[in-house]
């Protein structure tokens, strides 16, 4: 128990510059629970295997303070070293991918049934193809719903570049088109958007990929996340509006490295999402 207060002073320690500049009453608790040594006994062991990028996003100091004062403790999973061999854990958090891993975990789940895996490689392989992504959501059939709820026009292209515009033209796309790799794996190649506008632009774009319809939506998209009972609804900044003007005078592909991320936060912003719904002019 000495040895866990210490690492968490550690760790708080660390990131000083960040926790000292918003030290609100819940971070001054933290701490101070952590120096009296009034912690949870350990109820619940996460062990989790992320890469060095989400580590950092996700292991906040602030965060693990407030897992353990609840009883919660990460661990952290060596992927050197046989899964079965480490632990125990009560849950696996892992955001990894790759066949290799997904293997191990299947593995893994025969013989430790009673371990919670978030998430089931099976339960979000239909996520890492963007085709098979909207597909669930038309097959919900929510056009007449609370609103309408639907799903872009859209064309995966797996090869041939140079047949793209055709294929276009077949399925009578409007442009502008969206252009997203066809593999969601979470690299950051995945992440990457283009915008084209013309027909010519369109051999430019690099195969497997899912070509659709763009919609304006104001410049702003919603993410929603849900835990068991839990939902939590975010703002993002997206792709701008593109007017008819825009479109008559602009030509080429146009390049987005990251949209939608943590950083492109829109909560704050002075948004109206009721733009979505109007015609630019």
């Amino acid at each position: 128990m000495v040895v866990e207060n210490m690492r968490m002073l550690r760790l708080m320690e660390e990131n000083r510059d960040t926790t000292m500049v918003d030290e609100d009453d819940e971070t001054k608790t933290i701490k101070k629970v952590l120096n009296e040594g009034l912690i949870e006994p350990i109820k619940l062991v996460v062990g989790f295997a992320l890469t060095s990028k989400k580590r950092k996003s996700f292991l906040q100091p602030k965060f693990e303070g407030l897992a353990r004062l609840k009883g919660i403790v990460f661990v952290a999973i060596d992927q050197d070293k046989p899964l079965s061999e480490q632990g125990p854990f009560d849950i696996v958090l892992h955001k990894l991918s790759g066949k290799d891993w997904q293997q191990v975990l299947e593995d893994y789940r025969q013989t430790h049934p009673e371990v919670t895996v978030l998430d089931p490689p099976d339960a979000i392989k239909h996520l890492h193809n963007r085709q098979s992504m909207l597909q669930v959501v038309a097959d919900l059939n929510l056009s007449d719903t609370y609103g309408n709820v639907n799903v872009p026009q859209q064309l995966v292209i797996k090869k041939d570049a140079s047949s793209i515009a055709l294929k276009v033209a077949k399925e009578r796309l409007r442009l502008p088109l969206v252009a997203k790799p066809l593999v969601s794996d979470g690299s950051a190649k995945s992440h990457e958007l283009s915008l084209a506008y013309d027909q010519y632009s369109l051999q430019k774009l690099e195969p497997p990929l899912v070509l659709q319809e763009f919609v304006n939506h104001g410049g702003v998209l919603f993410k929603v996340f849900i835990v068991g009972e839990a939902i939590k609804v975010v703002r993002r900044f997206s792709l701008p509006n593109v007017s008819k003007r825009q479109l008559s005078r602009t030509s080429g592909v146009y390049r987005f490295p990251r949209v939608s991320c943590a950083v492109a936060s829109a909560d704050d912003a002075d948004l109206d999402p009721d733009v979505a719904g109007k015609d630019s002019k």
